[in-house]
């Protein structure tokens, strides 16, 4: 039984292939900081699973870290920042988030639909 997480495991079998995903999966797996990887991890995973399904911050940060909590305030303002640049899109509940706006709980990031 190994003791890698669930997403790190998808990093690492997306950096096996050709693409963006790819690029971004090792830059993820072999980052100098915590920032540089979390980033490169949520476009790994947001660009592996499509427009149709989408990826949370803690598996960013799971991926990249085995004590993950410290790092989601880190995760969730990558996220905006990635969101206003608009090479991903926010939601929770199914409902788009603006990344400026003010709101709490679980979100989801997914590619942005064409």
């Amino acid at each position: 039984m190994t003791d890698q997480s669930g997403p790190r495991r998808e990093l690492e079998r997306t950096q096996h292939g050709a693409g963006f995903a790819a690029e971004q999966a090792r830059i993820a797996l072999t980052a100098e900081t915590p920032a540089e990887g979390l980033r490169a991890a949520i476009l790994a995973l947001a660009t592996a699973r499509g427009t149709d399904s989408s990826t949370c911050p803690s598996d960013a940060a799971r991926a990249v870290a085995a004590d993950w909590r410290p790092l989601m305030p880190e995760a969730l303002k990558l996220a905006r920042d990635l969101a206003r640049g608009g090479q991903v899109e926010l939601s929770q509940r199914g409902e788009p988030l603006d990344p400026d706006g003010r709101w709490r709980g679980p979100i989801r990031i997914r590619l942005p639909r064409p």
